[in-house]
């Protein structure tokens, strides 16, 4: 039970990056802003073979500041189709690496750059939404990486429902079963 479980929690966070239209390319990011738990959607750019997710923001949103402050993230992915839940806990990592930053930077389309070029930071107050001010010689491009602490399973299905938690230790994952 624990490895199919765990062999479909895997494939599903890799099709969120290579199959268009998968219910895991969007996940929401939980933070912490001084004791308050404060959510957003992001999407997950790559899940690696130690299962670390990363996704792409603007340096100066409130999420970085969140995270410089206090690293620990819960991610929820969630397939409504499926009926298939993940919660991932764990702690994110800022990429401060400029060779990764600029490789990364290059293969962003270009209409999609404006999104990490903004003069203000994001949530900034503004007079007129058709007034937004961009960058042409600069950007606030940055990767998270979530390294997974925890990874609770849940799949909902008849005649009874599935729910593990899997932990790492010593770069191996184990399971454990949980009342669903």
């Amino acid at each position: 039970m624990f490895k199919e479980a765990f062999e479909q929690l895997k494939t599903e966070l890799y099709n969120g990056i290579y199959k268009k239209g998968h219910p895991f390319r969007y996940f929401t990011l939980a933070t912490l802003n001084n004791g308050i738990p404060k959510q957003r959607t992001v999407v997950l750019r790559k899940v690696n073979s130690d299962l670390e997710l990363f996704f792409y923001t603007h340096k100066r949103s409130n999420k970085v500041g969140q995270l410089l402050t206090n690293e620990n993230v819960s991610a929820l992915f969630y397939d409504s189709k499926k009926l298939l839940q993940l919660q991932i806990n764990g702690n994110a990592v800022i990429e401060k690496e400029e060779k990764i930053l600029k490789e990364l930077w290059s293969v962003i389309p270009i209409n999609s750059r404006k999104d990490y070029t903004t003069s203000l930071a994001p949530g900034s107050l503004l007079k007129n939404p058709n007034e937004v001010d961009y960058l042409s010689s600069q950007n606030h491009f940055c990767i998270v990486k979530i390294i997974p602490k925890s990874i609770e399973y849940l799949r909902l299905k008849r005649p009874n429902h599935t729910r593990v938690l899997f932990t790492k230790e010593n770069a191996e994952w184990n399971g454990m079963p949980l009342v669903p």
